[in-house]
């Protein structure tokens, strides 16, 4: 027997709860939007702080031949690494907060909900728990900052992983996204 022309599409994968699983555009597309409202959020607080200390910098003679390394240091770089630092750790509590709470009382970030996904534990038995989207954070973003090209590899993780399309973080949480009914 022959198989029928055309052939038909493969069931969409499912979670074990019987879910379809969100489609790695839509992931990636709520990724997008929940970087854009970061990034926005980080500009509204990043700019007033470096307006404020970079108008209160004292700036080198322009004619002086030589600047004063103690000068630059102490003027220009050492500031400038304190703001730095100070604005990374605060991104990155606003982030933990953004990220951990949202997922945490309904298993859906801002970009998640406008792409109609809900993250969800693998066991459909449990509830979603503040320690599993605090790993998730863990591994998708501290792991990201400090493991080079880690962040490629935790998202693309999903292309290849059968059955339940896992990144790495979702792995290591034991979770998984899936697609919320209209």
């Amino acid at each position: 027997m022959t198989a029928p022309w055309p052939p038909y599409p493969p069931p969409p994968p499912l979670s074990p709860a019987g879910v379809p699983l969100a489609e790695f555009t839509q992931r990636l597309l709520a990724y997008m939007i929940d970087m854009a409202l970061l990034s926005a959020v980080g500009f509204v607080l990043f700019a007033p702080a470096f307006l404020v200390m970079f108008s209160r910098m004292q700036f080198p003679d322009p004619y002086d031949s030589q600047p004063d390394f103690d000068e630059v240091l102490t003027d220009w770089f050492v500031p400038l690494l304190l703001l730095e630092v100070g604005f990374f750790a605060l991104m990155m509590v606003l982030y933990f907060v953004y990220a951990v709470e949202y997922m945490h009382r309904s298993g859906q970030t801002l970009g998640k909900k406008a792409m109609k996904i809900r993250i969800v534990p693998l066991d459909p038995a449990l509830r979603l728990t503040r320690g599993m989207a605090a790993k998730r954070y863990l591994v998708e973003y501290v792991g990201g900052m400090f493991v080079p090209f880690f962040s490629w590899v935790d998202g693309l993780w999903q292309l290849q992983d059968k059955p339940y399309q896992q990144t790495l973080h979702d792995k290591f949480a034991r979770t998984v996204v899936v697609k919320v009914s209209p």
